[in-house]
Order: C-alpha cells, then structure tokens, then sequence
C-alpha cells in the first residue's frame, strides 16, 4: 500500500475483516475532489475528475482466503507523448485480488487459488482491506504509460529549424563517400 508524504492513504476507505461474514458483500466508492486531486499528484496526471468502483468481496464459510472482484471507472487528464498536449479519456476497467488472513508464511500449501487466478494472494495485515486504495492501485495499473491523444501521430524526428542542417549532417558523415562509390553512381 502506498501513502502519502504525511503518512496518509489519499484514497482510504477500510473494510474491517471481522464484519465480513461468509457470503457476498457489495460496495460502491466514489472519490471526493480532494482525494482525486491528491491521487492525481500521486500518479503524475495533468487531472483525475472522476474515479468510483463497484465490489463484491467474498469469504467462503470463514476460510483463510478472501476474493475481491470489482471495477472501476475514471476519467483522467493526461499528457499526449507525441503532442505534449493534454487530453482527456475514460478508463474502465475490471480485475479480480485475492488476499489471505494467514500471514505467517508457514504453510502456503492450504492457501488454494483457482487456476484463472494469476496471482498469489496478498496478506492481509492490521485486520482490514483498505478497499479505497484497491481501486487507487487498480487505477495505476489501468493507466497508459504512453498515453497519445486520440488521431495524435508520429511523423519522424525533428532536425530543426534549417533544412541545410540534414545536408550538412550528411556530408560529415564518413560514410557518405561509399554512397558515390556504389557500381552504377559514377
């Protein structure tokens, strides 16, 4: 779990394990101006205007593991790497987490992941989800690293501002002499 410089989760919303009996839970979150503006410094984004998700948390029969299913939508600010322009998209995503009340480590072979799980699960430690911060870092994950704006296109490097400087570069390039000394160029 990641926090803030002063030591606070910019997006805390806390399940305490005890009240999650056996069966399904729901919860929907939204977050609050603050909480998206503060998220938004923490993942390097231009502006976060909405995140929210829905989950279904389930502990079967009081068992040592618990599966978390959820979504979550935004819409996020980000910098075009081609353009350096800012644009704006919506993020949707879905992801499956599965976390475990047995931390000790001792004896992983009676933590049991269905096979379509890719993960192990995560330890949980203090007696709580902080399901808040789930969705911040379902949110990180959903993110393109590379984000390019809609019809945004690379056309090539820029060489700069006189066409000369390319013609020059050629000729003191020490390969340029082979080119005039191809069969068939003289």
């Amino acid at each position: 779990m990641t926090v803030a410089p002063d030591g606070t989760v910019e997006f805390s919303r806390r399940l305490r394990l005890d009240r999650l009996a056996a069966g399904d839970v729901e919860k929907s979150y939204f977050a609050e101006e603050g909480e998206l503006a503060a998220l938004a410094e923490r993942f390097g984004l231009v502006a976060l205007h909405a995140l929210s998700g829905r989950l279904t948390i389930t502990r079967p029969a009081d068992g040592p593991v618990i599966r978390l299913e959820g979504s979550l939508s935004a819409e996020v600010t980000q910098t075009c790497v081609v353009t350096l322009e800012p644009f704006t998209s919506r993020i949707e995503d879905s992801f499956v987490q599965l976390f475990t009340l047995d931390d000790s480590g001792e004896d992983e072979s009676e933590v049991f992941a269905a096979p379509e799980d890719e993960e192990a699960p995560e330890p949980v430690s203090g007696g709580a989800i902080d399901l808040g911060e789930v969705l911040a870092e379902q949110l990180a994950l959903a993110l393109d690293p590379h984000p390019r704006k809609p019809g945004a296109a690379f056309s090539g490097a820029y060489v700069g501002e006189g066409g000369d400087e390319a013609e020059e570069e050629e000729e003191r390039n020490p390969f340029a002499v082979l080119k005039d000394m191809k069969p068939g160029s003289r």
